[in-house]
């Protein structure tokens, strides 16, 4: 028993000190995947999240599904899903919850999380004061756990701000902006005017479920009262729920720092309010047996401090593509900047204007340049008002979070600040982590691959995708889009119906960038007269030579009296699309900015998600040959340029590709990548997804040594990356991966990659 007679003077609560390599401040998406990165690379972490779920705004507390330079499939950013650890997170989320339960997600995070051994995690936990050794430098953060009453100190040599309102580098000192910058300050065409507003709104959701029976809603005092007051209230339906309200924002023209609360209460006036509409305005029968199952009671917040670093990101980096020499990371999210009267405004209640691909995130980005040890992470790194509108969304603010975790890592090797990181080193060991930084090869001294004769059991040439017996109208121009060699264009032929006599127009289209899918450029047209019958040839035949090898649109431009044949056939590499608008992204089928914005023209040409989605039928002469072997030591993880995967033959019962060296190396560990279509942007929420794996990922796989030994075998995989890290070292003249199984396409494999250590 304890028996506290009482005290004169004041207690203090229970202080724990802790100290690591990293403390990192914010347990969102950024804070999550910098601190799984820095403790695989062998530093000890320090998380530190006052919510007791991690997350962030991908958590259950808030519920917005993550997303990133997919933009939903509705931009032209081909396979641009961002890899490394939040790549691993959202394959692992549809593989388990392809429903998108937000409370699921949080389970998958949390044992990310908990899984590595050299993450201490605070949840609950706020950090309110920092020490400083001197005026630039952090020596310790402190923070309360509100559930154990308990204050930690943190001591560390560097630290993260990974909190979203940069709460860290505030209390530091840290150099920082909030709101938006004027046009002339960076020349941005795009920047708004003081009566669009400074700020971005917080945003609340809620859930319904239908009960089966007839149900009841008292509104709360507090709801709004006339729902006319929010201009768009006509688009309120019952059948939408979470995210899909993205639009219920507040705030814009607050401090979205300090009336966080009031901002709250707004948002909830406004929910109950609209759910008060939706039940008791006789509008939607559909909603009687209808009841609230979740509303939120945080707010999701946008936008407020952004801190300056070496260099800030601003429109033109993203419009023009700027290539950075210490790019680490990646963007593709359209510049999507919301009114500040958010969802009492009149105005359309967002203006995205997308990029012509995916731009480069610099390095010095993500470290302030007046705290010398503190690294950015998320919403708050260095770019300007237009840039945050797309770099704020989670799979970017992650992706950026683990070059930071890397960047740890590097500093604590060879004993730096930030500042002074060597970037080579640090791009060197993203690529190798599974990070995609736009334009990057990776070239490994240390990867044996390199010196290896590499051979396959087979290599798919695509010659014919047979026909199914489906066909689809052009009534939209669709397109295949094929990954060609260098070299005399092939022949490509289709197969098409024709109601009546028609022509019709044809072209080969590619990007003005070599590693784009934007088709801009149109290489050969044609003319084809078609009369009426079934499965007639389309022949796209040209003259064209490509000096290197690069993506083809063989183009079938809009007649609604034909119709092309499809095929079941799927291959890594191979898409088709249609030249149409995603209404979540865009706001037509062609980007057709303002005059004076700064922001380029250009047609939207999108995929559909599978089970859609299929291709032409088609034959090619000559067959492509653009899936050897030798590709899985190309340096590119993903479809760029070229496919840039080993493809099986479709007839090789046991596909197998070898390694072979002229004597033997010592091998320790095999890093393998698999395809597991990185054009899908797998919403982690609310979304639903049709399958819990892709079918072009290798499921069962072996491997071996040159005597036939198995080293390693897997079965059941659908992650994009896998190592094999042996108890000891093999050595070995050659080593085999054979694949036993995919989860339905043929066999693919990315990259292989061997070590001695």
């Amino acid at each position: 028993m304890l028996h506290d007679l009482g005290a004169t003077g004041t207690r203090s609560e229970l202080c724990i000190e802790l100290s690591a390599d990293l403390a990192i401040a914010g347990g969102g998406m950024a804070g999550v995947c910098a601190a799984i990165t820095a403790a695989r690379a062998g530093l000890k972490v320090v998380l530190v999240q006052d919510r007791p779920v991690l997350g962030g705004n991908a958590s259950s507390e808030v519920r917005l599904w993550i997303l990133g330079a997919t933009s939903h499939m509705g931009n032209n950013n081909r396979w641009a899903r961002e890899g490394g650890v939040i790549d691993e997170i959202l394959v692992e989320n549809m593989h388990r919850n392809p429903e998108g339960n937000a409370l699921i997600l949080d389970t998958v995070v949390l044992e990310k999380v908990v899984a590595e051994p050299g993450i201490t995690l605070l949840l609950n936990t706020a950090v309110h004061e920092v020490e400083k050794s001197a005026p630039d430098t952090i020596c310790a953060l402190r923070a309360w756990c509100s559930q154990n009453s308990t204050t930690y100190v943190v001591r560390a040599p560097l630290f993260c701000d990974a909190t979203g309102d940069g709460v860290l580098g505030f209390l530091a000192g840290a150099a920082f902006r909030m709101g938006a910058e004027s046009k002339e300050e960076f020349g941005e065409g795009f920047a708004p005017d003081a009566a669009y507003g400074q700020l971005l709104g917080h945003s609340m959701y809620f859930y319904s479920k239908d009960t089966g029976r007839p149900v009841r809603f008292t509104p709360p005092a507090f709801a709004l009262k006339d729902i006319s007051v929010i201009p768009r209230y006509r688009d309120i339906k019952a059948s939408d729920s979470g995210c899909r309200f993205w639009w219920f924002e507040y705030g814009g023209r607050l401090d979205t720092v300090h009336d966080t609360e009031k901002i709250k209460w707004e948002l909830w006036r406004v929910i109950y309010g609209a759910w008060d509409y939706i039940k008791n305005s006789g509008q939607f029968p559909e909603a009687e047996t209808m009841t609230l199952e979740w509303v939120g009671t945080i707010p999701g917040k946008r936008e407020s401090r952004r801190f300056e670093g070496d260099y800030i990101l601003t429109q033109s980096d993203l419009v023009v593509l700027r290539q950075h020499a210490d790019a680490v990371g990646v963007g593709g999210w359209a510049m999507d900047l919301h009114p500040a009267d958010g969802v009492y405004s009149p105005l359309s209640s967002c203006t995205q204007w997308h990029s012509k691909g995916t731009y480069q995130i610099p390095y010095r980005c993500l470290y302030s340049r007046n705290i010398s040890n503190l690294f950015l992470a998320g919403r708050i790194i260095s770019v300007s008002h237009v840039a945050f509108g797309s770099t704020r969304v989670m799979a970017t603010c992650a992706h950026s979070a683990q070059a930071v975790g890397m960047a740890a890592a590097v500093c604590r090797k060879r004993e730096v600040l930030p500042a002074a990181a060597p970037v080579e080193e640090l791009q060197r060991e993203l690529l190798r982590a599974g990070q995609y930084i736009p334009g990057l090869r990776l070239s490994d001294a240390e990867d044996l691959t390199a010196q290896a004769e590499i051979t396959a059991t087979s290599e798919f040439v695509l010659e014919e995708f047979a026909p199914s017996g489906e066909t689809v109208a052009l009534d939209v121009s669709r397109a295949i889009l094929l990954p060609v060699g260098a070299g005399p264009v092939p022949l490509v032929q289709f197969l098409a119906d024709a109601e009546e006599a028609t022509t019709l127009d044809v072209e080969i289209r590619c990007s003005a960038r070599a590693d784009g899918f934007t088709p801009d450029i149109a290489l050969f047209r044609d003319t084809l007269t078609l009369k009426p019958g079934k499965a007639q040839p389309v022949e796209v035949l040209s003259t064209l030579a490509l000096e290197e090898p690069r993506y083809l649109f063989f183009t079938l431009l809009r007649n609604p009296a034909v119709r092309v044949h499809l095929s079941d056939a799927r291959v890594t590499g191979v898409l088709s699309l249609s030249q149409v608008m995603n209404a979540a992204v865009a706001k037509g089928t062609r980007q057709e900015p303002p005059e004076g914005s700064g922001i380029d023209s250009f047609e939207f040409w999108l995929p559909a998600r599978r089970p859609g989605g299929k291709n032409f039928a088609l034959q090619c002469r000559p067959g492509l040959r653009a899936f050897g072997a030798v590709q899985v030591a190309n340096g590119f993880g993903r479809p760029v340029s070229g496919a840039n995967a080993w493809v099986a033959g479709l007839e090789d019962s046991t596909p197998r590709v070898t390694l072979r060296w002229a004597a033997a190396r010592e091998i320790r560990r095999i890093d393998l990548v698999f395809d597991t279509d990185f054009d899908h942007p797998m919403e982690s929420v609310l979304w639903g997804h049709p399958e819990r794996d892709v079918p072009f990922c290798v499921r069962d796989y072996r491997v071996l040594d040159d005597a036939g030994r198995v080293l390693a075998e897997v079965q059941g995989n659908h992650q994009t990356r896998r190592s094999v890290v042996l108890d000891s070292p093999v050595k070995t003249a050659a080593l085999h991966v054979e694949v036993l199984e995919t989860h339905g396409a043929p066999a693919a494999v990315f990259e292989v990659r061997c070590y001695s250590r």
